[in-house]
């Protein structure tokens, strides 16, 4: 049996596929995946309950539900290929097991969440092979955004942020004649005195961002490579954004106090937020307009 039919897409006028449902095997797909969740349940509540408690990770929702969008979006594609089932992929699936029995014997909680990945990239293998594993993997690169950052590694990248953060609103505000006076991560101004902490480091929005840059450029342009030239940009808009985020609050706090505490300090990060998205987009369309320069005879971009 043809597993996808050619017809005539009145739109784009080329033939596209159109999948033939009755020839998915959504019965062996079931079981794989409440096998899978049954297996991972205690891990995935947790880490269901961190997104829900843990501000730095309130994207976490969203990406599950993107992937298996971006995933359903690519059926037809799947359903083109001579899927063959792989025995690699039983071998992944004793890896993540394994994998993730390491991480309960050694209270590795991040080992445990990135073995439900492991487990899951095996019966990806099993049911499709390795061409089922090219084609559904940015969907499944895009959850490592589910799982938080190791403390450890938490730890080293917070603090650089914050001082630098700290360092470049130390710069602007004596730059605007406001006396400040630098004490790490501490600035002490005429009117109090304000630190930058964990919250303010700018992790929070680098994360987010680094996200939210993939998704973009995955729905507005076709280059594959963008995506990561967009990922890789968000790390120096992302860190800036925040220092100026810093130095703005500083500047309010000499006209009143409360507005670099509560409601106007969080409604200033996501005001501060969306202007680094902007930049994201300014920055791809100037990536773009080079491209376009370099390649004259290329048509323009589309979301795929």
């Amino acid at each position: 049996m043809d597993m996808a039919t050619s017809t005539k897409d009145p739109v784009r006028g080329v033939n596209s596929a159109q999948p033939d449902y009755l020839s998915v095997p959504w019965v062996t797909i079931t079981w794989f995946g409440i096998l899978l969740i049954l297996c991972y349940a205690p891990i995935l509540r947790h880490l269901i309950y961190q997104w829900s408690t843990d501000e730095d990770m309130g994207h976490g929702f969203f990406v599950p539900i993107i992937s298996g969008f971006i995933a359903w979006q690519r059926r037809a594609e799947l359903l083109r290929q001579p899927l063959k089932s792989s025995n690699w992929g039983w071998v992944v699936l004793a890896i993540g097991a394994l994998w993730e029995l390491l991480g309960s014997l050694g209270a590795q909680i991040v080992v445990q969440r990135t073995a439900f990945l492991v487990s899951l990239v095996g019966i990806v293998l099993i049911l499709g092979g390795a061409k089922a594993l090219r084609i559904l993997s940015f969907p499944l690169f895009l959850l490592l955004f589910m799982i938080p950052i190791p403390a450890v590694i938490y730890g080293q990248i917070t603090l650089p942020l914050q001082l630098f953060a700290s360092k470049v609103a130390e710069m602007a505000l004596s730059a605007l004649g406001i006396p400040v006076l630098r004490d790490g991560n501490i600035l002490e101004l005429a009117s109090q005195k304000l630190s930058v902490v964990e919250a303010c480091s700018g992790i929070r929005s680098l994360l987010s961002l680094s996200f939210l840059s993939l998704i973009y450029a995955y729905f507005f342009d076709n280059k594959v490579w963008m995506r990561y030239v967009l990922l890789a940009a968000t790390v120096p808009i992302a860190i800036i954004a925040n220092a100026g985020r810093v130095t703005i609050t500083g500047i309010l706090s000499e006209f009143r106090t409360d507005l670099a505490r509560g409601f106007f300090h969080t409604m200033e990060g996501w005001v501060v937020f969306l202007i680094a998205l902007v930049f994201l987009i300014g920055f791809h369309r100037f990536v773009n307009s080079v491209y376009r320069r370099m390649h004259p005879t290329e048509g323009p971009a589309h979301g795929i």
